[in-house]
């Protein structure tokens, strides 16, 4: 009984990580539609993001209160968690969101590199040969789409980052509420955004938005942030670190195939780049096929 509990659960986990990720295969499109630099699109977007959880909060008249070790964790994941964004939103301004959603999916990379040294396990061979075919992937795409080298090299270190804050976590959500982590990474990601505006004058009128803007603010801090973020981070009591990125990973097809709808012919790639996407999405996919297979 408890073992079909168990998975009813992690069924449970699996569909709402499915609907969180097909959410934010919008982020990258919000992005490329709003037109302020990427620091100020993530402050405002953190912004909007910890007040609504904030709201929600004080409507459910629940407690935010954390112990002063577990704050000081979360308060610095969320400088990671801005890096993240920012890397991320600068990746598709400087380059595409086809192209910075496939550098993105190398989060399945580092988290298999990254995840047994957090824990002290032994890395499985398994993650490493699909590691490598990801990194094969990568090199199609930097190899056909050389204009882009720098966008693809945000995009990559945007992933590093989210493959370290996933890690991180997943730990942290065995004795912390999803939403209580969410909010604190989030309120330390707009403080730390602020602290390097007033250090280097970033408050000025580049911050002023115009209707379309808040529009577009509004839908990514609420919808793709708030609510998606704090899902994204309960379904971790359930799944691991690895298999929770290796799902994210459908967030550029869902990405790519909404970008090419509304930007057309901007969005269209060379075949390498598509060869290269083929291959990176493919090993992902596989993964749990393969694993299954050894385990029997």
């Amino acid at each position: 009984m408890t073992y079909l509990r168990s998975a009813v659960q992690r069924n449970k986990s699996l569909l709402t990580l499915h609907i969180t990720v097909f959410v934010w295969g919008f982020t990258g499109i919000l992005g490329a539609l709003i037109s302020i630099p990427a620091t100020y699109l993530v402050w405002y977007r953190v912004l909007i993001a910890f007040i609504s959880i904030y709201a929600w909060f004080r409507i459910k008249k629940t407690s935010l209160k954390v112990d002063t070790n577990s704050f000081v964790k979360l308060f610095l994941t969320g400088l990671i968690l801005g890096g993240h964004w920012i890397l991320f939103f600068y990746s598709i301004k400087i380059s595409t969101v086809s192209v910075t959603l496939v550098s993105l999916s190398s989060i399945t990379l580092f988290t298999s590199i990254l995840e047994p040294l957090f824990s002290k396990s032994k890395i499985a061979k398994l993650e490493v040969l699909i590691g490598c075919l990801i990194i094969a992937g990568i090199y199609l795409i930097f190899k056909f789409e050389h204009q882009y080298t720098l966008g693809i090299l945000t995009g990559l270190a945007s992933a590093l980052c989210a493959s370290i804050f996933s890690i991180i976590n997943s730990k942290q959500v065995k004795t912390i509420q999803p939403a209580v982590i969410s909010f604190y990474e989030l309120f330390g990601a707009w403080c730390w955004l602020s602290l390097y505006f007033l250090i280097t004058r970033g408050f000025n009128s580049a911050m002023l938005l115009n209707g379309k803007d808040l529009f577009f603010l509004l839908i990514l801090g609420i919808l793709c942030t708030a609510v998606a973020y704090v899902a994204g981070v309960s379904v971790m009591k359930e799944l691991s670190a690895f298999r929770v990125a290796l799902i994210t990973n459908l967030e550029p097809i869902y990405g790519i195939i909404i970008a090419f709808l509304i930007f057309g012919k901007k969005e269209q790639m060379s075949l390498g780049f598509y060869g290269g996407t083929v291959l990176i999405l493919g090993s992902i996919f596989l993964y749990p096929y393969i694993r299954k297979r050894l385990n029997k």
